[in-house]
């Protein structure tokens, strides 16, 4: 039971074979989206299909519609039974048959044969239900397993000699120029926004589960676009707070964006945000007293995106990135005032004056993307996730610290070799 307590929160990845490096999985990864992408370029571009295309009948058949205008009967066409029509009708076969259909529902016989020139027909009587009902597979969610979800970033804990082997201590080789870092992120449940078109109201967003597609919070009014859909985390204390943390976005307005580069698509997360309006606050259920000590909000109404930094060298990682990770990160935001003892209860719910204030977002990790990497669904390792705390306990060392150890341990010997390459470039030209 202890084991599944401390794994529980452990990435569902789907490789188990040690043998096979995170880094090997995550360039075969990156060349595999390179070669999708540049297929369907080539796709797009491909102008072979329109070849046969053209305005208006050609020559010949024009000629062809002219030797021969009679319609020819096809396959399931009434045209091969008008020569039955010719053919005269009995009287008395009529009444044979309407004597034998009326003796066909008389209530006090069972059978109904249908006698005449039409021969012996079964009755027509409808089927009773099949009340069983078929087992077949469930219906899949396509909201299910829609978000990015990154792996727990594979460091060697005790790198002793790794840079005197083939070894390596986990980080990433590109790291300083090849990443994208996402810090502080914060603690809150990973979550997908959907919002909805919806005539003469302003649009409906939906809060859906990462790994079932379930609903999470149900429609409720929102600034964001309709047919738009981000990558978000919905804070622990959002109900005192009203924050939804973005981190990445998939579609904006019904533009798909998740073909786009790392980078680019956090630019533009900033910026389709920062051109939002403000949310209108929702209004509270008014209370029967005057006791209210604090305000619940029903719905998210900040949209706050995750701080991304493209500079991800090693100075910038050891003095400005790590350390937010480690501070909880302070932001404002506007909620209605908590009304005082003296005020007027049904003054307050008619009016709810708004204040700003200060709220304190927990910090739980470090996302780094691969800048180059365009968004996937499921697991995936152009993704790696750094967390603050031990998954293994409390006594292990925490992976943020074993980071910070393994950046400081890449700078001393990046600086080692840079003064080796300077004392032999004094020498050669000491012999020259």
């Amino acid at each position: 039971m202890a084991s599944r307590k401390a794994g529980y929160k452990l990435p569902p990845t789907t490789i188990t074979d040690r043998l096979i490096s995170q880094e090997a999985r995550r360039n075969k990864a990156l060349e595999e989206q390179k070669r999708r992408r540049a297929q369907r370029f080539e796709s797009t571009r491909n102008l072979d299909s329109f070849a046969d295309l053209t305005l208006g009948l050609s020559d010949h058949e024009d000629d062809a519609e002219d030797e021969d205008t009679t319609p020819l009967p096809c396959h399931g066409s009434v045209a091969q039974y008008a020569s039955m029509l010719s053919q005269p009708v009995d009287p008395t076969s009529i009444a044979t048959h309407t004597k034998s259909s009326s003796t066909s529902l008389h209530p006090e016989t069972n059978e109904s044969p249908v006698s005449g020139t039409f021969g012996n027909l079964p009755s027509i009587l409808p089927k009773k239900p099949n009340k069983k009902r078929r087992r077949g597979k469930p219906k899949t969610n396509k909201w299910a397993d829609r978000c990015m979800y990154a792996e727990l970033l594979e460091m060697v804990t005790d790198p002793s000699d790794a840079w005197s082997s083939s070894g390596a201590d986990g980080l990433p080789a590109d790291l300083e120029n090849g990443w994208v870092a996402l810090a502080p992120v914060p603690q809150g449940k990973r979550c997908l926004a959907v919002t909805q078109s919806a005539a003469d109201s302003p649009s409906q967003a939906t809060l859906r589960s990462r790994l079932l597609g379930k609903v999470l919070l149900n429609r409720f009014p929102s600034v964001l676009p309709p047919h738009t859909i981000l990558d978000c985390v919905l804070d622990n204390n959002w109900k005192d707070n009203g924050v939804l943390h973005v981190l990445d976005v998939i579609k904006w307005k019904g533009q798909d964006v998740s073909e786009c580069e790392s980078a680019f698509r956090f630019w533009w997360r900033d910026t389709r945000l920062g051109e939002l309006p403000p949310t209108a606050l929702p209004q509270s259920h008014c209370p029967k007293s005057n006791d209210i000590t604090t305000y619940t909000f029903p719905y998210p109404t900040t949209f706050l995106p995750v701080p991304y930094h493209t500079d991800t060298t090693l100075p910038s990682f050891l003095t400005h990135i790590v350390p937010s990770v480690r501070l909880p990160r302070s932001v404002s935001i506007v909620a209605p005032s908590v009304p005082s003892q003296d005020m007027d209860v049904d003054f307050y719910c008619s009016g709810q004056p708004a204040q700003t204030k200060e709220a304190i977002i927990q910090s739980d990790g470090l996302l780094l993307y691969v800048r180059a990497a365009s968004y996937e669904s499921g697991t995936s390792p152009l993704s790696s996730w750094v967390p603050i705390v031990s998954y293994d306990g409390p006594q292990r060392e925490s992976p943020l610290d074993l980071f910070e150890r393994l950046l400081r341990r890449r700078m001393a010997h990046t600086s080692a070799e840079g003064r080796v390459g300077e004392v032999q470039e004094v020498d050669v030209e000491m012999e020259l």
